[in-house]
């Protein structure tokens, strides 16, 4: 079993491997009540859990919600709150997130905002769920604004990362969690390059790129947990990726919509003059070789409207992570419009 500690005020595990959500029953022993929030399709495995917890003394019950995007609307963390209150959970007791990022996400919110703060385990059951969504205690869910607009920092007690889930799991949503996996690599942790681009399927190596995706994330949140600093840096790809997302209405996969993102943004380094050519197309050329997009056919002029209520932009400038090199991340704020206009044109899908 991998473990990776996740540094700050309230230190925690990730525990990745085979087997690793048995540890559920260990992480909440003593507790009186846990909720288990999960998805439909996932009720067998949640159920599992629910009987793991009760068998460690643990009065659990599953609370069902939508599956994917559709669980994050303040109408479905309205109905789990009414459920948290049927179950008389207390500041004491804990939730359970079970699923993909949507339902971690929306899971660590309705635990943030219970009584103003419940314990939170995530048990993330998607690549993209264990290597960005379960850690770091970013929370929220979406408006007709934007994405994740509302939300609150509340880190989790321990995620789970049990990788017997991913053999399961649809190759593109498997690949669509790599986009994270490997964009880790552009900012931090050039190994993870070299290993997508000997397999570019992600499989061989599966748990040894989660756990190094989740180094880097965990080095970045436990400096910077509200966001202010280094972390920003994880959003590398997302601007022009949230945007994306809004405006097809979450019908792409996240992780497709960061694919995009990522060669959008190396684009713009090379116009600004931070990256060779050769490094701006080892993006297109890595990503499009794990079989995930590298364009996408929208409105410019709608996409750079809903980048500018991006929660990275501040007031009117518009910002963007970009690499000053491989594995050197930093901020672009307000590029010249030529600038981000030559980057879309090598992005924009033209019929």
């Amino acid at each position: 079993m991998r473990r990776v500690t996740v540094p700050g005020e309230r230190p925690y595990d990730v525990v990745i491997g085979s087997g690793a959500q048995h540890e559920l029953g260990l992480v909440l022993d003593g507790t009186a009540r846990a909720a288990v929030v999960h998805a439909p399709p996932l009720a067998g495995l949640a159920g599992g859990l629910v009987e793991t917890l009760q068998t460690a003394g643990v009065a659990a019950e599953a609370v069902v919600v939508p599956d994917g995007e559709a669980a994050k609307t303040a109408a479905v963390a309205a109905e789990v709150w009414e459920e948290f209150g049927r179950l008389g959970l207390t500041r004491s007791d804990a939730v359970v997130g079970v699923g993909g990022g949507a339902v971690t996400d929306l899971a660590g919110f309705v635990a943030a905002t219970w009584t103003r703060g419940v314990r939170v385990v995530q048990v993330p059951t998607s690549v993209l769920g264990m290597v960005d969504a379960a850690l770091g205690g970013k929370t929220g869910i979406n408006t007709g604004a934007g994405k994740n607009l509302v939300g609150a920092f509340h880190p989790p007690v321990a995620v789970l990362a049990d990788t017997d889930v991913l053999t399961g799991l649809p190759e593109a949503e498997f690949r669509s969690g790599l986009a994270e996996v490997v964009k880790c690599g552009f900012i931090a942790d050039g190994d993870v390059l070299d290993l997508l681009e000997i397999d570019p399927t992600g499989r061989g190596d599966t748990e040894e790129l989660i756990e190094r995706a989740v180094q880097v994330k965990a080095a970045a949140v436990g400096d910077d947990l509200h966001d202010t600093g280094v972390r920003e840096f994880l959003n590398y790809g997302h601007t022009l990726a949230h945007a994306i997302e809004r405006v097809e209405d979450f019908g792409w996969r996240h992780g497709e919509a960061v694919a995009v993102g990522l060669v959008f943004a190396a684009e713009l380094a090379g116009q600004a003059g931070l990256l060779s050519r050769g490094e701006v197309d080892r993006h297109a050329r890595l990503v499009a070789a794990m079989g995930l997009p590298t364009r996408y056919a929208g409105d410019w002029e709608r996409i750079q409207a809903v980048m500018r209520v991006d929660k990275k932009a501040r007031g009117a400038s518009l910002r963007f992570v970009v690499l000053d090199g491989i594995g050197n991340p930093r901020i672009l704020a307000d590029p010249d419009q030529a600038w981000l206009d030559a980057a879309w044109a090598a992005v924009a899908e033209t019929s």
